[in-house]
């Protein structure tokens, strides 16, 4: 593969504005394409065999309103002292407001609070739809299934709100299942921000401003790119509507990241002398193929979601994939070009003194920093893995749950609706349980059901039943007493489903399943956390494998495995710490604790599994072969920091970087995955790679680098370097071969 990079660098480098060009019509086709054709992305928590999902199939198959989305708008008088009981002028303005809901496009229902108040106070205020106190009334919209709905019925509802304010004596705000099905989460700040750190940490780096500017142009293009295609992809498969901002933040990361490698070792073959054809087009087959190797095992790793068996986590990992994958293409081909552009100017415009080709060589900082280490092994491993092992106790406290409208910024409309009908209603009402009921052969078991939910202690109401009897089916709207994302909430849709419902169905032919949104998400959490270990075991046997092939090895895959698990684990830890202990929680803007994203444990695996390997992969393949040279472990991994800490640091600082950008987000699940990614990277790359692993490795010495004889007949070969298959350099005019092996000659002996 090395020799197929090295004419494919060297082409790009030498035709430039044919591969520019190309990607330029490219880019411009498909943006054009998306915004011609591009298909919505819409929010599914459809998951086939879970018992929330069989309450919602029982509901579509009797064609009852209950199985598609809801919206509730909540009302409330400005004036402190009115209420809607002993105020004609309020009463009148919700009529108004009710009347308007009802005209949106696509609306099948509402609640009738307005006529609820004509029945009198205690009429009113035991329907439902207005508190007992008088001072909130209750909309609730009904929808269709969400196939029959676009986002244009969100902007429908929300620039009605924003009319009905004007005016009005009634605060107005909005909420409910249509916001989570259709609100994408807007491009802030943070991004920003995280891409002008990135700017400067590259700008330190490289100290040029064309330097620096290549990795970006890269990424950008290729970010551009990615995000466009994925309306496209939904033609294929539905791609939830967060995906574009989950993929950016890992798109920003890794394309900057990859660029940087190749970057980093063209600017080094620069400087041995050679030509800037033959130096991009070895960059591509040193870099380039470690670039594919490292994207490559990102992509089978985010595509093996798919074992959770979650629709929605499938498509998400397929879309962020796709960019991963332009990610990887653009450093092999657009950045070859681009650096064939630039020639020798890529060194130009040096915002600081210094040498161009710092990055790639022996550090004699990083060599002092390495022979530290090797001094102090035993201490520095056990200190290591005791501090790791504590970040990652906090895990025993995991609790999976989708954080709910409550914990969204109090800016949002979302938030203040939840907090006026928890105020006058009571939390439960924010979210409530659907029970469908499949009553053919037995109607009569409706009322006792009822009865024994109604008697639960952690049920506060039931709607009166609607029943289909030409379907055969009943729903029951049963409304907890406590939060939608409460441990208690849980508790008690467990309690339903195994103590309440089952005694009264025992002798019936009828069936019941609970849904709604909360139990949704508790049925996602169980799949996710049933399917998880299954998902880590089969990525540690690839990371294993594929190690195992690349190193001629069974100890070094084996410590990558174990240490992986230890920085991840680490990275979970902080996140029950922040999230659920509220440690720091408002110094990333978050107002109360929250419980952890149920998809977010085994996506972030996923992502952080093939990032650890790109710096893994790094930092063993300067080891390795420095080992092959002398045959002395403890130089080798001396040697191996010092070659290649400054980049692993750097491309880790950029990751970090992008990713704790998202961080300053109103979503609670994005700053999850912007805080979990980053503390993960930098968990990695600093105390893992720069002191757990080279400390590890002078401990066990020679025995790194062991393989059963068997084995190593087996296994194919792979230069993992790229040089092995590639001849003679071709040098600028005046230098020759020699020059380039004594350099490297003089390296290993500084560092011996």
């Amino acid at each position: 593969m090395s020799n197929a990079l090295y004419r494919l660098g060297r082409f790009a480098a030498r035709r430039p504005w044919v591969v520019i060009g190309t990607w330029l019509v490219v880019a411009v086709l498909v943006i054009a394409a998306s915004g011609a054709f591009g298909r919505d992305l819409t929010d599914s928590s459809e998951v086939p065999g879970l018992d929330s999902q069989q309450a919602t199939a029982l509901l579509e198959s009797a064609a009852s309103d209950r199985a598609g989305l809801t919206a509730q708008v909540v009302v409330t008088p400005l004036d402190d002292d009115v209420t809607f009981f002993d105020s004609a002028k309020a009463q009148a303005a919700l009529a108004e407001v009710q009347a308007g809901i009802a005209a949106l496009p696509d609306v099948l229902d509402t609640s009738d609070p307005a006529g609820a108040l004509t029945a009198g106070r205690e009429a009113a205020a035991t329907s439902g739809s207005i508190s007992p106190d008088g001072r909130v009334a209750l909309v609730r919209i009904q929808y269709p299934v969400i196939e029959e709905l676009d986002p244009s019925d969100l902007e429908a509802l929300k620039e009605f709100g924003s009319e009905a304010r004007e005016g009005s004596p009634l605060q107005v705000e909005m909420g409910g299942d249509l916001f989570f099905a259709f609100e994408e989460a807007g491009t802030g700040i943070g991004e920003v921000i995280g891409l002008v750190v990135a700017v400067v940490i590259l700008l330190v780096a490289f100290g040029s401003l064309i330097a620096m500017g290549l990795p970006i142009a890269m990424a950008l293009l290729g970010l551009a790119l990615g995000i466009s295609s994925m309306s496209l992809i939904t033609y294929l498969i539905d791609i939830p509507s967060w995906a574009p901002t989950l993929g950016s933040m890992i798109g920003l990361g890794v394309g900057i990241d990859y660029a940087l490698f190749v970057v980093s070792r063209h600017r080094e073959h620069l400087a041995r002398g050679m030509s800037v054809g033959e130096s991009v087009g070895r960059a591509v087959a040193t870099a380039g193929q470690a670039v594919i190797f490292a994207g490559g095992t990102v992509v089978i790793a985010i595509l093996g979601l798919a074992v959770a068996g979650v629709p929605f986590l499938t498509a998400a990992g397929v879309a962020i994939s796709v960019i991963v994958l332009i990610m990887v293409v653009a450093s092999v081909t657009l950045l070859p070009a681009l650096l064939g552009l630039a020639g020798h100017w890529i060194n130009r415009l040096a915002v600081r003194r210094g040498t161009p080709t710092d990055h790639g060589t022996v550090s004699s900082g990083w060599t002092r920093w390495g022979e530290h280490v090797s001094k102090h092994a035993w201490p520095y491993v056990v200190g290591v893995t005791i501090l790791l092992l504590a970040l990652t106790a906090p895990v025993l406290d995991l609790r999976l749950g989708s954080p709910d409208e409550g914990k969204l910024p109090e800016t949002r409309t979302e938030r203040r609706a939840y907090d006026l009908v928890a105020d006058g209603f009571g939390p439960g009402i924010n979210g409530p349980m659907v029970v469908a009921v499949d009553i053919a052969d037995d109607p009569g078991v409706v009322e006792p059901l009822v009865g024994a939910i109604t008697a639960d202690e952690g049920v506060a109401a039931v709607a009166p039943a609607e029943i289909n009897a030409e379907a055969g089916v009943a729903t029951l709207l049963a409304f907890p007493t406590t939060a939608p994302q409460d441990d208690a909430t849980l508790d008690t849709i467990k309690r339903l489903r195994e103590d309440v419902i089952p005694p009264v169905l025992d002798r019936s032919p009828a069936r019941a399943h609970v849904g709604g949104q909360t139990a949704t998400w508790a049925d996602i959490g169980d799949r996710v956390t049933d399917r998880l270990p299954l998902f880590v075991a089969a990525v540690i046997g690839l990371s294993f494998l594929l190690l195992t092939v690349v190193f001629r090895s069974v100890l070094v895959p084996l410590k990558a495995a174990l240490v992986n698990l230890l920085s991840i684990g680490a990275a979970y830890g902080v996140l029950v710490m922040v999230f659920e202990w509220g440690w720091g929680a408002g110094l990333i803007g978050l107002e109360s604790t929250v419980p952890i994203v149920p998809f977010l444990p085994i996506f972030m695996f996923a992502i952080l599994f093939g990032l650890s390997m790109d710096y893994e992969v790094f930092l063993l393949s300067r080891m390795r072969e420095h080992y092959l040279i002398t045959g002395d472990n403890d130089t080798s991994v001396i040697h191996g920091i010092a070659g290649t800490a400054r980049v692993i640091t750097t491309a880790a600082l950029i990751m970090i970087s992008v990713f704790s950008s998202f961080v300053l987000g109103d979503d609670p699940a994005i700053k999850m995955f912007g805080l979990g990614l980053a503390t993960a990277i930098f968990v990695d790359a600093t105390i893992v790679r720069m002191v757990l692993v080279p400390a590890t490795m002078k401990l066990l010495g020679d025995a790194n680098w062991w393989i059963p004889g068997w084995l190593d007949r087996l296994l194919p070969t792979i230069d993992i370097g790229g040089e092995a298959g590639l001849g003679e350099p071709e040098m600028e005019a005046g230098l020759v071969r020699g020059q380039v092996e004594g350099e490297r000659e003089q390296k290993l002996v500084r560092v011996g």
